[in-house]
């Protein structure tokens, strides 16, 4: 595994060497006059067993981009991944702090969130992601409807429900995470439609566990599953769940932390109306499971759209709007994980999403996921001897955005 890692290194520092142009830069350095579509990478400097790191530059018809590689030899024993994030579903905070909380080596910015709430004044945005996640083993969320996605366009065929995952055999692959649960009552079963996700489908109900932070828990309620703008809902019901039972029944969607042992429902439209059936000391049983396309639960997951699927790019992948993008790859059968960063320094380019997909193709990529971008996008690092991880991209406005989770890369350092 080691001779055909150093091999994977070894054409990354190549990559399209014949096709530079005398006097180009890698990231970091200065421009270039370069014809289009040229990729030229840097020395790939080992900084950690099995991740390397890699600067690169890709010129395009609208100038030059520049952004960092991560590399990631999977199948190392003391080599792993797992998810950042800031302790709670509806919290944030920057990749490099939740890089040094868990004792991460490297990562990179993960899933797309509910980053502002201007289409409904007096909400409080959340700030929890789009997709579904899990950490350790433990399943955090669901994915919100496709309709009240933060984030660009969903390429066709894809999902919000769309993940990037490693499961016990250690190996990254791309999955969709469903829900499969249900709420238990005296008078039947009523289908869960959701864990800890800032938009409930309509007439559905919602799961919040102590995973969900304090957060208000209103903006479930808001949007339909077509159009996030729509109105907030006039008809919810919460009800508290502790220890089998019902604790307390409300009209409207509360705030604060959810203990432990207990869990909240949220209900709206039909969902409410028979949330509001049950009586204080009723018994209630709740099940909740994030159910994917492979067999065997995951290790790790977090939300992103794919672009790349056995080696082609998706079909109908925008080819028009330009911007500072962060992606996952995956190479050699799993084994390896692919991490970049695009520098939003101004005056370098951006990337569509096709030509994400043509670059991720190119470094070695099978499969790979767009994650948030822009101001969004970063890449951290921890250099051999550093007890903290810092940022190696330069994020487009100009300082780290808090963000509710990220890729983290946990391997010995050297």
């Amino acid at each position: 595994m080691r001779q055909r890692f150093g091999r994977v290194r070894a054409v990354l520092t190549v990559l399209l060497a014949a096709g530079a142009l005398a006097g180009g830069a890698v990231a970091g350095g200065g421009s270039a006059a370069v014809s289009a579509d040229v990729l030229r990478t840097g020395r790939a400097a080992p900084t950690a067993s099995g991740v390397t790191y890699t600067q690169f530059s890709m010129a395009v018809p609208r100038g030059i981009a520049r952004g960092h590689l991560l590399t990631v030899d999977l199948a190392r024993p003391d080599v792993s991944v797992d998810l950042l994030y800031a302790g709670a579903v509806g919290a944030r905070k920057a990749v490099s702090a939740m890089a040094d909380a868990q004792g991460a080596v490297a990562g990179v910015n993960g899933d797309f969130f509910n980053i502002t709430e201007d289409q409904h004044p007096g909400v409080e945005p959340t700030g929890a992601s789009d997709g579904p996640a899990i950490t350790s083993g433990r399943q955090l969320k669901s994915a919100v409807p496709d309709g009240q996605r933060f984030g660009p366009a969903l390429p066709p065929g894809t999902t919000a429900e769309d993940v990037i995952a490693v499961g016990p055999d250690r190996r990254a692959h791309l999955d969709r995470l469903s829900l499969r649960g249900s709420v238990a009552t005296p008078d039947g079963r009523l289908p869960l439609r959701g864990l800890n996700l800032y938009a409930l489908p309509v007439d559905g109900i919602g799961a919040y566990t102590p995973e969900w932070g304090t957060t208000s828990r209103v903006r479930a309620t808001c949007g339909t599953d077509t159009d996030r703008a729509a109105p907030c809902s006039e008809d919810t019901t919460e009800v508290t769940v502790r220890d089998g039972r019902v604790e307390k029944v409300a009209d409207v969607p509360g705030r604060g932390g959810v203990p432990e042992g207990a869990t909240v429902l949220v209900g709206r439209e039909e969902g409410a109306r028979q949330l509001r059936k049950l009586s204080v000391g009723e018994r209630v049983r709740i099940t909740d499971r994030l159910v994917g396309q492979r067999p065997g639960p995951a290790r790790f997951a977090v939300g992103g759209f794919p672009v790349l699927r056995d080696g082609a790019p998706l079909p109908g992948l925008d080819t028009v709007a330009s911007a500072v993008r962060t992606a996952a790859g995956v190479g050699a059968d799993g084994r390896v994980l692919y991490l970049l960063a695009l520098d939003g320094t101004k005056g370098n380019a951006g990337l569509t999403i096709d030509e994400l997909a043509g670059l991720l193709t190119r470094i070695g990529a099978r499969d790979a996921v767009n994650l948030d971008g822009g101001g969004s996008s970063t890449l951290v690092l921890r250099e051999p001897g550093s007890g903290a991880a810092t940022v190696r991209n330069h994020p487009s406005g100009g300082a780290e955005r808090p963000v509710p989770n990220g890729i983290g890369i946990f391997a010995r350092q050297l």
